[in-house]
């Protein structure tokens, strides 16, 4: 038996805390970001428990690459097709990532500078 994701994402898919869901399928969920950056903050997470990309095996090919469909999709339902929106996976605690959950940020309706950070 493999131990319970006790992240806050992990209590979210079981429908332990609240989220504003934008899209649910067996494989992947995509909520609003509690503390957004930009006018659109939407996460995409898989139902399924990885930590990061360093986590990710080979049979999780076919998952990673919904995600990437998945945040496309929901990017054209919240109209940022024309402007544009940026896609975020921090990868480790050094740069961002807070939930040790695999999530991707769709990050959209403002400007952004680059390089980030």
């Amino acid at each position: 038996m493999t131990e319970k994701n006790q992240t806050i994402f992990g209590k979210i898919i079981r429908g332990e805390v609240d989220a504003d869901v934008v899209y649910e399928d067996d494989d992947t969920l995509a909520f609003r970001d509690a503390n957004p950056v930009a006018p659109t903050h939407i996460l995409v997470i898989p139902k399924q428990h990885v930590v990061n990309l360093f986590d990710a095996e080979d049979d999780h090919q076919a998952l990673l690459g919904k995600l990437m469909l998945t945040a496309r999709d929901i990017a054209e339902e919240e109209g940022l097709e024309e402007d544009g929106f940026r896609l975020v996976v921090n990868n480790g605690e050094g740069v961002g990532q807070s939930v040790f959950h695999l999530h991707i940020h769709i990050l959209g309706g403002r400007s952004f500078s680059w390089p980030p950070g």
